[in-house]
This record gives structure tokens, C-alpha cells and sequence, in this order.
């Protein structure tokens, strides 16, 4: 699915399912995404009678790293009905996110992070100030198995 051009896209078009299909409405309407990676831990070995003072160092286990989501609160209790949901016990509750990079002009999805049966991890209400006049942001933090790039 990854479209190859000479030039990077640019970062702000991008679009988040998170297992429903729906990427449209405010509910879907993230601002920032962070955190997309994994990591393959390094097992280091080496032989008792090798010639070499030095270890092998072998591929281990692999292991996503969480990802954060952030939008502005809208009223729409779908995030939190779904943290309450993992909360309680409903391990069944685990979702297939992918967030979509699209293109400048919105016409065609260039690369997808898929994460395998994610679920919230951490949930981080808004930072309220009375003499501010930022946007009401809450996060979301999503832990997952496994994590692909198409």
C-alpha cells in the first residue's frame, strides 16, 4: 500500500480508525499521534571457548511501543466507554487501530500503522485554566501487540 514519491509527505493528513471503520466526525478527529515504533530487544551471546573477546549479538523478542492519541473533547463518550470497558475486566475489548497518512490533497492513503488487538492503556482528561484560551485536549494511550507497516 506504501506510495513511493521523491519528496516526504507531510504529516498533518492523516486519518484514525480505531477498529469501528470510522474515520469520519469529530469522534475520529485526532490531532496528534505519537509513539508509532517498535523495538527487537538484542540477546547477546558468546561462547566460553570462542577466539573472540566479543559477544554475538542475536535478534530477540520484538515489542510495539505504546502510542498516544490526542483530540479536543467533544462530548462523545465512545473513548471512554471503551476504556471502561478494559477497565472491568472485558480483556474481549482489544481492537484492530490503523491510523492512515493520506496524501496532500486528501485523495488516496500513502502508508498505514496497523496495531494488533490494541487497547487503552492510560486516559488523560483535559487541562482546564480560566484564563486560558487553549483547546480542551484529552489523550488516550493505546498498548498493543504488534504493530505493521503497510
Amino acid at each position: 500500500m506504501a506510495v513511493f514519491r521523491e519528496n516526504p509527505y507531510a504529516g498533518f493528513n492523516f486519518l484514525v480508525d480505531l477498529g469501528d471503520g470510522n474515520t469520519e466526525g469529530p469522534q475520529a478527529g485526532f490531532s496528534e499521534v505519537s509513539g508509532l515504533g517498535l523495538e527487537i530487544t538484542v540477546i547477546e551471546y558468546r561462547n566460553g571457548n570462542a577466539r573472540e573477546n566479543s559477544v554475538l549479538k542475536l535478534p530477540g523478542l520484538n515489542k510495539a511501543g505504546n502510542v498516544t492519541l490526542k483530540r479536543g473533547v467533544t462530548g462523545s463518550m465512545s473513548l471512554w466507554k471503551w476504556i471502561d470497558d478494559v477497565r472491568n475486566g472485558n480483556a474481549l475489548m482489544r481492537r484492530n487501530v490503523t491510523i492512515h497518512l493520506q496524501n496532500e490533497d486528501h485523495s488516496m492513503v500513502v502508508e498505514s500503522w496497523k496495531l494488533s488487538r490494541a487497547w487503552p492503556s492510560k486516559y488523560v482528561g483535559p487541562r482546564f485554566n480560566a484564563q486560558a484560551t487553549d483547546i480542551a485536549i484529552e489523550e488516550l494511550v493505546l498498548s498493543c501487540d504488534r504493530m505493521e507497516l503497510e
